[in-house]
């Protein structure tokens, strides 16, 4: 593999700087070709390839950085304009999907690779989604004006033994 990032939910590549960086492999489970929203007729969902985040086709330790930005709402309907940007989560599965999201993405990231996780708490609160990570988040920030929106960062280390504490 010659990517060394992986953006594990690609969507619409939306705080991408340069939205085809050559590091990167955008993936997300659906695609949407541009004009596909009246609305917002640019906006198009384009991954390099077709793959649903709770099941990533790439060995273990592959990407150096992992971005998992995964949908956020679970209750919107099938014509809502929010699913068609973003994506949704299914209402009955949704804690084991992410469970399933983040373990899969850990497992691709490389020995002190960096996980970056964006969640948005429109819906369920990031309370609810801290049980779910496969370890301890090393630090977050919430962003916009009513700080619902957080990123948080991990970091893949190698289990600790009593003598390296």
């Amino acid at each position: 593999m010659d990517k060394k990032i992986l953006d594990a939910c690609c969507g619409g590549r939306w705080f991408w700087f340069n939205k085809n960086h050559p590091d990167a492999l955008y993936i997300d489970n659906r695609r949407a070709e541009k004009g596909h929203d009246k609305y917002r007729v640019n906006h198009s969902v384009e991954p390099d390839v077709i793959m649903d985040f709770r099941d990533l086709q790439f060995p273990n330790n592959t990407f150096s950085l992992v971005v998992f930005d995964p949908p956020h709402m679970a209750t919107l309907g099938d014509t809502s304009k929010f699913r068609r940007y973003y994506g949704r989560l299914e209402k009955d599965t949704w804690r084991d999907d992410l469970k399933k999201g983040f373990s899969e993405c850990y497992r691709v990231l490389k020995n002190d690779g960096v996980l970056i996780f964006k969640w948005n708490e429109s819906e369920i609160k990031l309370k609810e989604i801290i049980p779910l990570f496969p370890c301890e988040p090393l630090f977050g920030h919430p962003t916009n004006s009513k700080n619902t929106t957080h990123w948080i960062c991990f970091m893949k280390s190698e289990p600790r033994t009593a003598s390296q504490s």
